[in-house]
């Protein structure tokens, strides 16, 4: 069990890691010598660079602060926490690392500078973490109005974009779109879908443990149903309480480690989850309603 914890703790953070060099590589080799914007804190980081002479590294941790103490009291604090030190990584990543300028090409700065730093930022998340604060607020406003995450980092960026094409130029604000276009479907094929939910099931004897560890850590609302196990007709028969759940893609490694510290021979399928409407997903990330959940039923 120790031996396990301790792997998930290197794979985590070595996986950030990597995630930290591909979104530096993104945005030293591609977008920062050539004046590209891309969306979210970063954007505004990088924006904001074009009329003061303050390092990238220093603007990118100032902007990032207000939306991790948002974190704070939206999210759990283990992504906060994960979400600062990659936040403080990429900031010290960028200040002291040269990478050579790979193209002068527009449009290859706007592709390739993407896809690096969304394959930096999708790995990332995939981990509990995120690069780039513009998702915590989209989390924030999710769980509070339930306009999707999606929707809100796109009114975020139109806004962003729409002050480029003001204030620098049109052509700028339209590589800087394409930009973010890439660099978010990058991050959705690396984490398949930011704000997707998954459903999962688990079976295990110590079904009551694991049912309080999602509603009291997790904070995700379960429906349990009784199930029957035995060998035939006449064997020995053992009946117990079958757990179906829905929890944010972000947040399956946490259900992962919850579950192998209570049962680590436990049976668990998972399943994409296509649309989610009701139940207590409107809630799901609020820490001070998860600690009064008793039992709610999705």
């Amino acid at each position: 069990m120790k031996h396990s914890k301790t792997y998930n703790f290197f794979s985590e953070y070595g996986q950030i890691a990597l995630g930290v060099i591909l979104a530096s590589i993104g945005l030293k080799a591609f977008l920062l010598p050539n004046g590209f914007l891309d969306g979210g804190v970063t954007g505004i980081a990088l924006l904001v660079k074009t009329f003061v002479d303050i390092k990238i590294s220093y603007l990118l941790i100032l902007f990032s602060v207000p939306f991790l103490i948002l974190g704070f009291y939206t999210v759990s604090k283990r992504i906060v926490i994960k979400s600062m030190v990659s936040i403080l990584a990429l900031a010290l990543f960028i200040h002291f690392e040269n990478f050579e300028t790979i193209t002068d090409d527009k449009l290859l700065i706007s592709i390739f500078g993407g896809l690096f730093l969304g394959a930096g930022i999708g790995i990332a998340i995939r981990n509990g973490s995120v690069l780039d604060g513009s998702e915590i607020l989209g989390v924030y406003i999710n769980d509070r109005f339930g306009i999707s995450i999606g929707q809100v980092i796109l009114i975020f960026n139109v806004l962003l974009f729409s002050i480029t094409a003001y204030v620098i130029s049109t052509e700028i604000a339209l590589y800087s779109i394409l930009t973010y276009i890439v660099t978010a479907k990058v991050t959705d094929l690396t984490i398949e879908g930011f704000e997707d939910f998954i459903g999962v099931t688990i079976i295990s004897k110590d079904y009551l443990k694991i049912k309080k560890a999602i509603m009291e850590e997790l904070g995700a609302g379960l429906t349990t149903y009784k199930g029957t196990k035995g060998y035939g007709s006449t064997g020995k028969q053992e009946d117990f309480d079958i757990i179906h759940t829905i929890i944010n893609r972000i947040d399956l490694k946490k259900m992962h480690r919850l579950i192998d510290e209570i049962d680590d021979k436990a049976f668990i399928i998972e399943f994409d989850v296509n649309n989610v409407k009701g139940g207590v997903l409107r809630h799901y990330l609020d820490k001070k309603k998860s600690k009064k959940m008793k039992k709610i039923a999705l």
